[in-house]
C-alpha cells in the first residue's frame, strides 16, 4: 500500500492509496460504501484526527490547553474520539452540551458560548457546572435569576468583542458591532456587577474569527488579545483563571491555498506567555479549535448515477449534492463558487476528462464541481469530496427537497 500523493488534489497525504483506490483505515472506499449500504456517506478517519491533534500538541506551549469546538463536527463518535486527546470542549447549544458531557470530559473543562442562550440551556449549564461565556448584560441578569431560583452557583467567563478584527479571516466575529460578546469598552462596567454578585468568575473569552491561513494574522491577533486581556484584568474581582484566545486556524480548500504554518504561531504564543507571565502567572490559556482538528479528516462520498453530454458539456450526476454538503456547492449561490478538492475514489491516476458534477436536486445551484478535470468516471463510481470533516453534514440543509439524509461513519 503506497502513500504517494494523488494527481490533482491531495490533502497532505492523509489517506492511503491502493492502486486506483483511495483507502481509509485499511479499507478501500468502495468496500466501505459497499458494507455500509447506500450512499451518500460521510467518512471520518480516526487516524487522521489523532495525527493532527498529536502534531499540534507536540508544538503547543506547555501552559496552553487545547479545546475542541464541538460545532465543527458534533457527531458523538467524533466528539468522543477528539475528547481522548484534548483538555476540554466548547459548545454552542444545549444538545452540544449533552454530547460533550456524554464524552466523559470533566464539566469544569466544558464551556458554552453563543448569543441568545435559552433559559433551559442556561439552567442546564449551571446545573452541570460548566463555564458559561456571558454574551450580554441581559444574559448575565438571567444567570443571576436562575442562581437565586436554584440556589446554585454559576461559573462564568465574560466573552469580549474586542475593538480589533481578525484580518484575512473567512468569518469575522469581532471588531465593530457584533452580536457576540460584550464590547471591550463596556466590559469594565459589567465586571463591576460580576464582582458584586455571587457567581464564580473564571476569566475571558476573546475569539476574533475563523479560517485563517496566514500565520502573521494569527500572531497579531494573539498579541492584541493578550494586551486587551491585560487591561481588563485590572477590573476583575479575582485573578483571571482562564483566558480563551479562540482559534481561527484554517485549512486549505482551494487551489492556491497554502496550509497554515503553525510553528511560528506557537513560538509567538510562547513569547507572549513570557511577556505576560506576571499578569497571567496562574492563568490557564485555552486555544479553541474545531475545523483545524477535524476538517481534513473527513470525506464526503456520493455515487455517480448518470453521465450525460449537453451541448458539449459532460455532466456527472450523483446521489449527493448541496443538501448534504452546502459549502462545497457554494452556499446557495451566496458565495463565489470555487471547486473543493474532489476526485473519483476508485479511479485514481487514470485518464482525466473535464466535467461538471451535479447532484439530484431540481435546482441549477446543485453543483459540486464545475469544469473540473477528474479521472474518467462511469455510473457506479464514487465521487469523493475532501476537506469534509467540519461544517459538512451539520451545516447543510438536509431537508431541502426531502431527499434522504446521508449517513456518517467514523473509521
Amino acid at each position: 500500500m503506497s502513500r504517494s500523493p494523488l494527481q490533482h488534489y491531495w490533502p497532505k497525504k492523509l489517506f492511503d492509496r491502493e492502486g486506483p483506490h483511495l483507502v481509509v483505515a485499511g479499507q478501500t472506499l468502495m468496500d466501505i460504501a459497499g458494507q455500509c449500504g447506500p450512499t451518500p456517506l460521510y467518512v471520518y478517519s480516526k487516524q487522521a484526527i489523532h495525527d493532527r491533534i498529536a502534531a499540534l500538541q507536540a508544538v503547543l506551549p506547555a501552559r496552553v490547553r487545547l479545546h475542541y469546538a464541538v460545532k465543527a463536527n458534533p457527531m458523538q463518535e467524533v466528539i468522543d474520539c477528539v475528547a481522548e486527546q484534548v483538555h476540554g470542549l466548547d459548545v454552542s447549544s444545549g444538545n452540544e452540551l449533552k454530547a460533550a458531557l456524554q464524552s466523559g470530559i470533566r464539566a469544569e473543562n466544558i464551556s458554552f458560548a453563543g448569543p441568545g442562550k435559552s433559559l433551559q440551556e442556561l439552567k442546564a449549564a449551571i446545573a452541570a457546572g460548566i463555564t458559561l461565556n456571558v454574551e450580554s448584560e441581559v444574559e448575565f441578569t438571567r444567570i443571576l435569576s436562575l442562581c437565586e431560583e436554584t440556589g446554585q452557583v454559576a461559573r462564568v467567563a465574560l466573552r469580549i468583542n474586542p475593538d480589533f478584527e481578525l484580518r484575512a479571516s473567512g468569518i469575522k466575529t469581532s471588531g465593530g458591532p457584533q452580536p457576540f460578546g460584550v464590547d471591550a469598552e463596556a466590559a469594565p462596567e459589567l465586571l463591576e456587577k460580576i464582582s458584586a454578585s455571587a457567581v464564580e468568575f473564571t476569566g475571558f473569552h476573546i475569539f476574533s474569527g475563523s479560517q485563517v491561513l496566514q500565520a502573521q494574522t494569527l500572531m497579531e491577533a494573539h498579541e492584541k488579545t493578550f494586551a486587551l486581556a491585560r487591561q481588563l484584568a485590572d477590573h476583575t474581582p479575582v485573578p483571571v483563571k482562564s483566558l480563551n484566545i479562540g482559534g481561527g486556524f484554517g485549512i486549505p480548500y482551494f487551489p492556491g491555498d497554502a496550509p497554515l504554518e503553525v510553528v511560528p504561531v506557537m513560538e509567538n504564543l510562547r513569547g507572549l506567555l513570557t511577556e505576560y507571565r506576571e499578569t497571567f502567572a496562574e492563568t490557564q490559556i485555552i486555544l479553541e479549535l474545531g475545523r483545524y482538528l477535524v476538517g481534513e479528516a473527513g470525506l464526503y462520498l456520493a455515487r455517480i448515477t448518470d453521465r450525460k453530454v449537453s451541448r458539449g458539456i459532460t455532466y456527472l450526476v450523483t446521489d449527493g449534492g448541496l443538501h448534504h454538503h452546502l459549502a462545497a456547492s457554494g452556499n446557495f449561490g451566496q458565495a463565489l463558487r470555487r471547486n473543493y478538492p474532489i476526485t473519483i475514489g476508485n479511479k485514481l491516476g487514470e485518464h482525466t476528462e473535464t466535467v461538471t458534477v451535479v447532484g439530484p436536486l431540481c435546482t441549477p445551484l446543485d453543483v459540486l464541481a464545475k469544469d473540473m478535470d477528474l479521472p474518467k468516471a462511469e455510473i457506479g463510481d464514487l465521487l469523493v469530496v475532501f476537506q469534509s470533516g467540519a461544517y459538512g453534514y451539520s451545516a447543510s440543509p438536509l431537508e431541502f427537497l426531502s431527499h434522504p439524509r446521508p449517513r456518517e461513519l467514523l473509521v
